[in-house]
């Protein structure tokens, strides 16, 4: 046990002494010049790029809801089906519209034959030959050639006065009897009229038990089942139309100016990390939010396998026609030091730190907006060493810095 001992102190003391050694050294590095790789500020021009956040939504989307009272006979698709434009998407019982059809027809034929037509196509061309009113008209010619000729009698002394009298009463009677089938018949024109169009409603009823796809899209939700009894206005399907698919993004109001309709739109999302999907932007909103200091842009993206879901977050660069020359440097030339960036300039073999304006990522590199100027040398390596006054030597890429 006292071996054990004596060998656990003796260890413990060799510990001790290689630390001491190890701080030694340390010491004697950190007094000496810091060995920094360095790179140039560097003028270049770029293709400003917008980089803006948004969620994809529908191209279109509709809900599908019934235009006639019945039951559901049939319902053809669900949740996820692909449905082309004109797909019978519900059908509801045609039997009550089949009647009101039916009789709205009898109720037209009727009106018709009254008018002496026989097909719904047909109009009236001249009132007087309607069957009615030639009727009247064929009593009123009587009626007036009677009287003409009970006057000549009297005229020559032969009929009597009363007689004259009555052919008159008659001749009238028919005068009134005509104007009113005229306007009789004219009523039963717009009879006719109105019948008409009732049949068309009607019709158009019975097509509406027929519930079809307004255009090509997806279902994203089915709202009706078979034998469910719906009224007019209940919704049945809810469609989408994904193919394009719009992307809505927000965008800093001081570039207003360099987004238009038209540019390239580069578009990310998480569920394809590897895969740029293509767009254009195809509308610009005239305002500015106020309270986010953006405006919205939105942008179309082909989307023929559906791969693209309404709802996705995405992230989207806009390629801008704005070519400006920048100063740069490498990004690892940057460092986040107490709430500001910061670069390491070198000046013979002192660091002269700046704190800087940073602007956009490029690649590798960084944007500086001000802080410092083309050809000025920074520090790339080290930083976390680097403060005013340190003495520092520069190395070439490729040699071993301290």
């Amino acid at each position: 046990m006292k071996a054990h001992a004596l060998l656990a102190a003796l260890a413990a003391l060799l510990s001790v002494a290689a630390c001491n050694r190890r701080s030694a050294e340390r010491t004697k590095q950190d007094t000496g010049p810091v060995a920094v790789r360095v790179a140039p500020v560097t003028t270049r021009q770029i293709q400003r790029v917008v980089e803006a956040v948004g969620t994809l939504y529908p191209y279109d989307e509709v809900i599908v809801s019934a235009e006639v009272d019945g039951r559901v006979e049939e319902v053809r698709f669900d949740l996820g089906d692909a449905v082309k434009e004109g797909d019978v998407l519900v059908r509801i019982s045609e039997e009550e519209q089949r009647y009101l059809v039916a009789q709205t027809e009898a109720q037209l034929r009727q009106a018709l034959e009254r008018l002496g037509l026989k097909h719904e196509e047909e109009r009236v061309g001249d009132i007087r030959e309607t069957p009615e009113v030639r009727r009247a008209q064929a009593e009123l010619f009587d009626a007036e050639q009677r009287y003409k000729r009970v006057r000549e009698l009297v005229d020559q002394g032969i009929g009597s006065q009363q007689e004259l009298d009555q052919a008159q009463a008659r001749y009238k009677a028919m005068q009134a009897a005509y104007d009113a089938t005229l306007n009789q018949t004219r009523n039963l024109i717009q009879q006719v009229e109105q019948f008409k169009a009732g049949l068309q409603l009607q019709r158009k009823r019975l097509r509406d038990a027929t519930v079809r796809a307004p255009f090509a899209a997806y279902v994203k939700e089915r709202q009706v089942t078979m034998g469910q009894y719906v009224r007019v206005n209940t919704p049945l399907f809810t469609l989408v139309k994904i193919n394009p698919i719009r992307l809505r993004a927000e965008v800093p109001e001081r570039m207003a100016p360099w987004v238009q309709v038209g540019q390239q739109a580069e578009v990310y999302v998480e569920a394809f990390p590897d895969r740029r999907f293509e767009g254009r932007v195809w509308r610009i909103s005239p305002t500015v939010d106020q309270s986010k200091r953006t405006f919205l842009v939105e942008a179309l993206i082909q989307n023929p396998n559906g791969e693209l879901k309404p709802g996705s977050y995405a992230k989207a660069r806009i390629r801008t026609n704005k070519f400006e020359q920048v100063h740069v440097v490498p990004a690892r030339a940057v460092a986040y030091v107490l709430g500001s960036n910061k670069v390491y300039a070198i000046r013979g073999d002192s660091v002269e730190p700046r704190e800087v304006k940073v602007g956009d990522r490029i690649g590798q590199e960084v944007e500086i907006i001000e802080g410092v100027e083309p050809g000025e040398l920074v520090a790339v390596t080290q930083l976390n060493r680097l403060e005013r006054g340190v003495s520092v030597r520069i190395v070439q890429e490729g040699a071993r810095s301290e």
